[in-house]
């Protein structure tokens, strides 16, 4: 289902709130003042905090073995890597009041930056990548299952998720069994073993889990499972690998966040850099 302009401009505003209340919850310096972020009126708070009520209410386990089988089969479209930013890039509008960036510039800031801190390669193609899965809001998907915070469905949630009060709503907070602790998993077996909530994050581990180094495949799956990598809140589900392999997500993470800036990476100069990067690591086309 390709999705009407007012459609794809509500699914941008919500990836830019939902940013912007990321940078308030977790600012890079935690002495700034309010005023030092963008500043959006209480509406566009309630918007938020409408998504994460949503978001909270229906991502249950159900939901995620259902959209798993749905999505994972990656039947949708073939694209090239270029063709895929270019594909998301419908998504921009100009509704942002502060920055005017389309998909393809915010995801080369946050690459470029990784590379001017002189990452490995694999990293550098990270960071680029790791917005990609948002193309399910042009296949249709509802905004609140495409971006927000992750965290594992399948056991209690836990109160260090944004807006904890709404899981109330989520017909797994009174399951027998998905409202206990562990509910269908084992102390510490290992995130690979535990369902996510289903958004950009983990389709895309999916499309790219076949290409990427497991460092990078980390930082593309869990890095909005901020309940863990800022919260420390489902330690009793991971082994010992995952927490080595966070040290990834943890140092990936502020290359995401802070990242965000008017000035315009320039495309055309960089685009042969990423093309020969892609080749290095990719198919010449990739399963959507």
């Amino acid at each position: 289902m390709e999705l009407n302009p007012e459609q794809k401009k509500q699914a941008h505003d919500m990836m830019e709130l939902w940013e912007d209340d990321l940078l308030e919850r977790y600012p890079e310096k935690p002495s700034k003042s309010k005023e030092e972020f963008r500043n959006y009126d209480s509406p566009a708070r309630d918007t938020v905090k409408e998504f994460y009520r949503m978001n909270h209410t229906f991502q249950t386990y159900d939901f995620v073995l259902e959209k798993e089988k749905e999505f994972l089969s990656l039947n949708r479209r073939e694209m090239g890597l270029w063709d895929a930013v270019e594909y998301l890039n419908t998504l921009i509008d100009d509704s942002d009041p502060d920055i005017d960036l389309d998909q393809t510039q915010h995801l080369l800031q946050t690459s470029e930056a990784i590379r001017a801190d002189g990452h490995p390669d694999w990293f550098i193609l990270t960071g680029f990548l790791h917005d990609l899965g948002k193309v399910l809001c042009l296949f249709g998907e509802p905004q609140w299952a495409v971006v927000g915070d992750t965290f594992p469905v399948g056991c209690q949630h836990s109160n260090k998720i944004v807006y904890p009060e709404f899981f109330k709503a989520n017909p797994d907070y009174t399951h027998e069994q998905y409202s206990t602790k562990l509910g269908v998993y084992e102390e510490n077996c290992g995130l690979r073993n535990v369902h996510m909530s289903w958004g950009h994050d983990e389709y895309l581990y999916h499309v790219m889990k076949d290409y990427l180094p497991e460092e990078g495949l980390y930082m593309i799956r869990y890095h909005s499972f901020y309940a863990q990598h800022k919260e420390q809140a489902y330690n009793h589900l991971m082994d010992k690998h995952d927490h080595e392999m966070f040290k990834w997500v943890e140092k990936f993470n502020p290359y995401d966040l802070y990242t965000k800036a008017p000035v315009r990476p320039n495309v055309k100069e960089l685009r042969p850099y990423y093309e020969d990067l892609a080749a290095k690591y990719l198919p010449n086309t990739i399963r959507f």
